[in-house]
């Protein structure tokens, strides 16, 4: 017997970064009527428009029709100042790795949101329930990590925290699956499963580097075709972004008391010097100029 189809959903996804505009991308495919929203408008627009042009890419490569394309790039629009949260069922934060950060919007989104949306955290490190805290009802956010590129990464981790209410939990996991995706579950631990592993491994591949064991381009093919990895360590990091690798190892050093979690000075310079990966041009590698593009 074939499972229920998901309900259709709206889903307001606040922050359009690369993860945001991906699981817009990703939730407007699977059929729900998606709102992008950023700290300012033009951003958010930005991010729409970006979401609409990796459906283009990914129609291409997986053969959709035109009408269906169609239809899931006009599932995409712009919500300025979290104006779309009391009609949204589902609310995809995808915000920097700043717990402050994170505890302020989700404050700001329970007081407008209808109280049976569900709230998800996007995060890669930080525990859930650190970020629930402040909420007058933290056991309806739970966290929702896909990964990038989402459109690609088959993966989403589940992550309640020991307040998420089991129902809530089950919803998530629903939307999840009914996108396509697998789901693994984690213990409300910081980095969860994957990011914890990605950080140790990134870390010790800095260390190598620093240390003149291997050069960059040798460290990045040996966990290619080593460990069959599609990217290697300096490829993922300049990927993510430097700012992101510094920020998710600072809150593995401080959650789990580890030295190995310790940031390589490497890192941290890059980083002091604006070397943030692909999105500033330049980090391990550099990077061409993006071309300028209109919506």
């Amino acid at each position: 017997m074939n499972a229920p189809t998901p309900p259709v959903q709206t889903v307001l996804v606040i922050g359009s970064g690369i993860m945001g505009r991906g699981i817009a991308a990703q939730a407007a495919l699977g059929g729900h009527a998606v709102w992008v929203e950023d700290v300012r408008e033009e951003l958010a627009e930005r991010g729409a428009a970006e979401a609409r042009r990796l459906l283009d890419r990914a129609g291409a490569k997986q053969g959709l029709s035109v009408d269906a394309l169609a239809a899931a790039r006009d599932r995409i629009r712009v919500a300025p100042d979290l104006g779309r949260c009391a009609e949204a069922d589902l609310i995809i934060e995808a915000a920097p790795e700043v717990l402050s950060l994170k505890q302020e919007l989700f404050v700001r989104v329970e007081a407008q949101a209808a109280p049976q949306a569900l709230l998800a955290s996007n995060t890669s490190s930080l525990p859930i329930g650190r970020i629930a805290a402040p909420l007058a009802d933290p056991g309806r956010l739970i966290g929702l990590h896909f990964f990038n590129p989402v459109l690609q990464m088959p993966l989403v981790e589940l992550i309640p925290s020991a307040r998420t209410r089991p129902e809530v939990a089950a919803r998530a996991e629903a939307f999840a699956r009914g996108l396509g995706k697998t789901v693994v579950h984690s213990a409300d631990r910081p980095g969860f499963v994957t990011t914890r592993a990605l950080a140790a491994l990134l870390n010790e591949a800095i260390g190598m580097l620093e240390e003149g064991v291997a050069t960059r381009d040798d460290i990045d093919t040996a966990y290619k075709l080593g460990f069959h990895h599609p990217l290697g360590p300096f490829e993922l990091a300049d990927l993510v972004g430097l700012d992101t690798a510094l920020s998710i190892l600072d809150v593995l050093r401080e959650g789990l008391n580890d030295p190995k979690y310790e940031a390589r000075p490497m890192l941290r310079r890059l980083v002091a010097e604006g070397k943030l990966g692909r999105k500033s041009g330049e980090g391990f590698y550099r990077y061409p100029p993006a071309p300028e593009r209109t919506p």
